[in-house]
């Protein structure tokens, strides 16, 4: 009879422990989907990432005082998942860190979520996940849908199609080069003294002069520069820099004229030297020389000048001796003209004598139309190895030929040569920025400014980062796929459709864009017709499209729905 009560009151408890708990799960039922908003809708690829707020509202009465609730953001797509940030809410009678609903008036809440970009997830569905608990007991509650399909338009950034820096070839088809001789004079003198003439310094400018005006690639001029020391007075000065000018301007006509030289001399003379004097204590050793530059500083008058700088006597004596003959002189300057090569004599010599080409005119060459481009940079790096530019620019000719494994190695090698240099460095950003590290690729393509194709790989890092607005700043008037993709992103139609249609080399992507403009200005007949010709140019991009939500709203335009079967 014991025992039989025992077990009545046992079962007792156990049913009215279930009622409870079936009142207590009871207050947590399924939510709608209808609580609940998410932005951006629909979702979207982000440069790498897909941001998400979800927001939602738990309805009046619904949240168990004694309960948690943690909510999980969930991506899926064909059997995969992907978790985002967690959130965990508790009703009123619970001590813990979560954030308190109170069950009367219930509450909203906001979740922001980032997941990564999972090419895999062909348009997945966003759910609520909730994991819910009363005291010790787990509550089941279903997952609730929230948004549908994912816009992966930031995807179509693509580093593959960006420029590779070249370095500069530094090639010069006319080469201006000046030569410089003195002739020096005797304070207050303006005879030329046989000393100067019979110099080896003036014979060889001489012969210089000669060689250059016989030479048919070479046009050479000549300037007489005549001046005076800023000691004396003006007036004085003057006429002594005049003489001495027109003594070393007939002196060289006459030896012109001896040698047959048609060189042109154009003459001039400047009274006191004061530039002159002051750039010569400027690299003297010149005791307390900082003290002669000051006086330079305060006074502009020359006779200010010249009576300051005696007044400091000890100092003065120096400069009489070692600074002021130097500027008693004419100076000669023959102006050199030299014509490099022409285009004709460079494609020439790439076919019968590549070794006589220096570097510059090898990178040069390698640029003219219909160059053995591959045959070129090689010699390149063969015959001046420690040079980075050939090895660069054989880099970006592999890369633009879609040889990304050797282009690798070409430009390490060029960084390898010059870790300064601009150009390998953005190059090598490029391919990091292809294999997904994107904070590697930001340091090495912000090091590269000065390249000559910065602004693109800059844009791209932009597109990658998800920070458009500066992409299309970075961009600039450059006229590519990338470009006009920033300007797409930024809901800037127009002039994605100017960059499009101002775009000399098109592909199949330019046109698969030009379809994107088509959709989102809800022009049926552009959507139809680009993409036509992208999927003629590459008719993998057929697969992509089919799943690209920015044509779902022409489902029922035949045109576009055949195109896409």
């Amino acid at each position: 009879m014991k025992n039989n009560l025992r077990t009545s009151i046992q079962t007792l408890v156990i049913v009215f422990s279930a009622v409870v708990l079936v009142s207590c799960s009871s207050k947590l039922t399924p939510l709608s989907s209808s609580l609940f908003t998410t932005t951006p809708s629909p979702m979207g690829v982000q440069g790498t990432k897909v941001p998400v707020t979800v927001n939602g509202r738990f309805p009046e009465k619904w949240f168990n005082k004694n309960a948690q609730v943690t909510v999980t953001p969930v991506l899926k797509a064909d059997g995969k998942e992907v978790w985002g940030n967690s959130v965990t809410y508790q009703g009123e009678n619970v001590a813990g860190n979560g954030v308190t609903i109170y069950q009367q008036r219930g509450g909203n809440f906001t979740i922001n979520s980032e997941f990564d970009y999972d090419p895999s997830l062909v348009n997945p569905e966003l759910d609520l996940r909730f994991t819910a608990r009363i005291k010790n007991k787990e509550v089941e509650l279903p997952d609730v849908n929230v948004a549908q399909g994912l816009l992966t338009t930031a995807t179509l950034a693509d580093v593959y199609s960006t420029t590779p820096a070249e370095a500069p070839d530094d090639f010069q088809k006319l080469i201006k080069d000046t030569y410089d001789a003195n002739i020096l004079f005797l304070i207050q003198q303006a005879e030329l003294r046989s000393s100067e003439l019979n110099s080896s310094n003036l014979e060889a400018w001489k012969n210089l002069v000669k060689n250059a005006d016989n030479n048919p690639k070479q046009n050479v001029n000549v300037e007489v520069l005549a001046y005076a020391s800023p000691d004396g007075g003006y007036e004085l000065n003057r006429k002594l820099a005049e003489n001495r000018e027109k003594n070393t301007s007939t002196y060289l006509a006459k030896e012109f004229d001896k040698e047959n030289v048609d060189a042109n001399i154009y003459a001039n003379y400047t009274a006191q030297d004061w530039e002159g004097f002051k750039k010569l204590v400027e690299a003297s050793s010149l005791q307390d020389k900082d003290l002669v530059l000051r006086v330079l500083s305060m006074y502009t008058d020359p006779a200010d000048r010249e009576r300051e700088i005696k007044n400091i006597s000890y100092v003065y004596k120096d400069l009489a001796e070692t600074i002021l003959p130097q500027l008693r002189r004419s100076r000669l300057v023959a102006n050199v003209e030299t014509i490099g090569k022409t285009d004709a004599e460079l494609r020439q010599a790439i076919s019968s004598n590549p070794n006589s080409l220096n570097i510059n005119e090898l990178l040069y060459t390698a640029t003219l139309d219909g160059a053995p481009v591959e045959q070129i940079y090689t010699l390149a790096t063969q015959k001046f190895p420690n040079d980075y530019r050939g090895w660069n620019n054989l880099g970006a000719y592999y890369f633009s030929n879609g040889q990304y494994d050797v282009a690798k190695q070409a430009f390490e090698k060029a960084q390898q040569i010059n870790s300064a240099a601009p150009e390998p460095n953005m190059n090598v950003g490029l391919l990091t920025l292809a294999d997904g590290n994107i904070s590697r690729a930001e340091q090495l393509i912000g090091q590269a400014s000065n390249a000559n194709t910065a602004n693109e790989a800059i844009g791209l890092l932009y597109l990658k980062q998800g920070d458009y607005n500066k992409a299309v700043q970075a961009f600039g008037n450059t006229k590519t796929n990338n470009a006009a993709l920033a300007q797409i992103l930024t809901k800037n139609y127009s002039q994605a459709q100017q960059i499009l249609d101002g775009m000399a080399n098109k592909n199949a992507m330019t046109y698969y864009l030009q379809a994107l403009v088509g959709a989102r200005t809800n022009n049926a007949s552009t959507t139809a017709s680009n993409l036509n010709q992208a999927f003629r140019l590459d008719p993998s991009l057929k697969n992509y499209a089919k799943s690209d939500l920015e044509f779902a709203r022409f489902a029922g335009n035949s045109a576009i729905s055949n195109l896409l079967r």
